[in-house]
């Protein structure tokens, strides 16, 4: 990414799943070439894990300091019940902060879930955003339709905390589903040029400092 970074004439931002303790001279280097965030990843078909959460906690508390010496976010990619178990903690960072795929709470189970509502509530009060990235990843239904209810709640509750992704190359679903595809879901989710507008260039201007 740093490479394609480089050689791309007008600026562009990217996120990096880099080591907490990094030297200061690679995080400032990066932050030149457009890096504006650090990632946090756990595979998104982890199991529930006792202990998991709280094994997370000094890498968060070491990148929420520098990210926020850089004016950087976080971008957490988690599990839905590691979503949940982490949200009192990302409601407390003093820095702008991402949660990949709607959280990735299942979408069979609805936008009524006590912990895409607990979502929700943090996204209203905090620096956090949700991502309408990855469906694939939290829906196994035709058309992705169980996902359709989940995506407008977010866009009824918290417009101005969204933005779109494709989660290209689709790594492990590159066979079954397109970049065209998903981008064309979002007119099916939002239909109102205004809200698309939103997710689509004032939320992300905002977030990467465009």
């Amino acid at each position: 990414m740093l490479d394609a970074m480089r050689a791309i004439p007008h600026p562009c931002r990217g996120i990096v799943d880099v080591d907490e303790d990094a030297p200061a001279s690679l995080l400032a280097e990066m932050h030149q070439l457009g890096v504006r965030g650090a990632r946090i990843n756990v595979s998104p078909v982890h199991p529930p894990e006792a202990g998991l959460a709280r094994s997370l906690m000094p890498r968060i508390d070491r990148l929420e300091q520098r990210c926020a010496e850089l004016g950087w976010q976080l971008d957490f990619l988690f599990p839905g019940w590691l979503t949940q178990e982490m949200l009192p903690r990302m409601a407390k960072l003093r820095v702008d902060f991402t949660m990949a795929h709607m959280g990735m709470f299942p979408a069979q189970d609805g936008p009524r879930q006590a912990g895409f509502r607990h979502m929700i509530e943090t996204l209203k009060s905090s620096r956090g955003y949700a991502k309408l990235t990855g469906v694939y990843r939290m829906s196994k239904t035709p058309g992705f339709t169980d996902a359709r209810p989940m995506a407008q709640a977010l866009m009824r509750e918290v417009p101005d905390r969204l933005i779109w992704g494709s989660d290209y190359p689709h790594l492990s679903f590159a066979d079954q589903v397109g970049s065209d595809e998903l981008l064309a879901l979002l007119s099916d989710w939002a239909p109102d040029e205004a809200t698309r507008e939103k997710i689509l260039v004032d939320n992300p201007a905002r977030l990467f400092g465009f």
